[in-house]
């Protein structure tokens, strides 16, 4: 694993994208615990021959952790973050494995900001995959969300849609994720169109490192994205006024991992490189849990 720090990059202007452009340019290049507070550790101290206590000063690690707020992708569920989970938990930090609607990126943003709201003191949100983009979203104006991490993420700029970024020359693309489009019916009339990945294709595609057995099942679980969420675009950024941290993964065959790095080197982000698939958080869960806890610990 190597850590770089790069440079910042300019904006590509934004464009819209039809209906059916957007649903196969953008996603072809796609992807509990409990809400109490660590107590204070309270430093107190007397003598048998005074009455007078030490004044306590706070360091950083006698602060509460913060919630660690986890916002899945496409093609995925809340069960992929299960590692990452398992390993804050027993470091002591209070953890919220969010289910992301994937019906729009506006409405998926509302969702997820509306329950920051409800999150007693300082929050850690991560994204990954289209998970990143919501996250963007939902943390404008959360001023106690005191970090942002991109697991494999997009992190779209301001008058940004997905579509476009994703269409952002790079180095080295990478090939179309194999969709399967599925129209459903709209509770009011009319048809929508959600996509997934073919399920014989998802290992290679999307989880080449983890398991065979954990790639089927994760395939036959995988939750759709309305084909318009791609269009959503991006009033403000959070990372513009929020300290970032992002994993690149350098085996991604969903998201090029040169455009992760433009993405990451735009928002000024602490960057962590690893060889790992898509699905960093399956993978490689010791990994991702210890870039969560360095951006908690830079913002403390």
């Amino acid at each position: 694993m190597t850590r770089t720090t790069t440079p910042s990059a300019t904006t590509p202007p934004s464009r819209r994208r039809s209906f059916r452009r957007t649903a196969v340019v953008g996603l072809s290049a796609l992807a509990l615990a409990t809400i109490t507070i660590a107590a204070h550790a309270v430093d107190t101290g007397s003598t048998a021959t005074t009455t007078s206590t030490r004044a306590t000063h706070a360091t950083a690690s006698d602060r509460p952790k913060p919630t660690v707020v986890l916002v899945h992708g496409a093609f995925a569920d809340a069960s992929g973050w299960d590692g990452v989970i398992t390993r804050l938990t027993r470091d002591g930090y209070p953890v919220r494995a969010l289910p992301n609607p994937l019906r729009g990126l506006a409405s998926d943003s509302a969702y997820i900001h509306s329950f920051l709201k409800t999150v007693p003191g300082p929050v850690v949100l991560v994204g990954h995959s289209y998970g990143g983009a919501v996250i963007t979203n939902a943390a404008v104006g959360e001023k106690q969300v005191k970090a942002l991490v991109y697991v494999a993420a997009f992190a779209p700029d301001s008058g940004e849609d997905l579509a476009d970024l994703s269409a952002r020359p790079v180095a080295h693309p990478v090939p179309p994720l194999p969709v399967q489009p599925v129209p459903y019916t709209l509770p009011g009339g009319g048809s929508g169109l959600d996509i997934y990945l073919d399920p014989a294709k998802f290992r290679a595609a999307f989880a080449a490192d983890v398991p065979a057995r954990t790639a089927v099942r994760m395939a036959a679980g995988q939750r759709p994205i309305d084909a318009t969420a791609i269009a959503g675009i991006t009033p403000e950024a959070a990372w513009r006024t929020t300290p970032s941290w992002y994993l690149v993964a350098k085996q991604d065959h969903a998201i090029s991992p040169d455009l992760e790095r433009f993405m990451a080197a735009r928002a000024h982000a602490h960057v962590t490189e690893i060889n790992s698939s898509h699905a960093a958080m399956v993978s490689h869960p010791a990994v991702v849990k210890d870039l969560i806890e360095q951006a908690d610990r830079g913002t403390r």
